[in-house]
């Protein structure tokens, strides 16, 4: 393949749409590093992003037909593996956990965590949360979903949405603080 893969984004999808092997392959070279940044921010481990990638790959290669060609491509393969890791999420029911608002705590506090630390670091710290807090955390904060998307999406309240953003956030604060006094020590 030519350096610049983008250029040839369209004839490899017109390969796909056909069947053909080897523009899959290239399509998979072309996004699977895409395809495992974002991933891997909704798994503790590599091996599970992995397969959100291989599942949202075969997606991609069943639904290309679908896809409107006058729109980037990259959005549309990120909302599939964004779903894609969602729905294993609640296949492996580890975001069960419900927390009411009223037991969130302060609000007031609304520093930008991602404006203190590095992103290899802000994944780091992300990947320590609770699968329920790293899931809202991420279509949130990372993906722009809003807190009536996540429920629905989730099956949770809005507000359990909401109290799950602020219990992330804290526990990403409380992550970095200690981070960075082990650092200056």
């Amino acid at each position: 393949m030519p350096a610049n893969y983008d250029q040839h984004l369209p004839a490899i999808l017109n390969g796909c749409l056909k069947g053909q092997r080897s523009s899959q392959h290239d399509l998979y070279k072309l996004y699977y590093g895409y395809g495992m940044s974002v991933a891997i921010r909704y798994v503790e481990e590599e091996a599970e992003a992995l397969s959100i990638v291989n599942d949202s790959f075969m997606k991609v290669y069943k639904n290309l037909k679908k896809y409107d060609r006058t729109q980037p491509y990259k959005p549309w393969f990120r909302k599939i593996i964004v779903n894609t890791a969602i729905n294993q999420l609640k296949r492996q029911k580890k975001y069960g956990m419900e927390t009411g608002m009223d037991e969130a705590g302060d609000l007031a506090d609304r520093e930008n965590i991602l404006s203190q630390i590095g992103y290899q670091e802000l994944i780091t710290l992300v990947q320590s949360l609770s699968a329920s807090y790293r899931a809202v955390f991420n279509m949130y904060v990372i993906d722009g979903f809003r807190h009536e998307e996540i429920a629905k999406t989730l099956g949770i309240s809005v507000s359990t949405s909401k109290s799950n953003l602020v219990r992330a956030r804290r526990k990403l604060r409380e992550l970095l603080q200690q981070q960075l006094s082990t650092t200056n020590a």
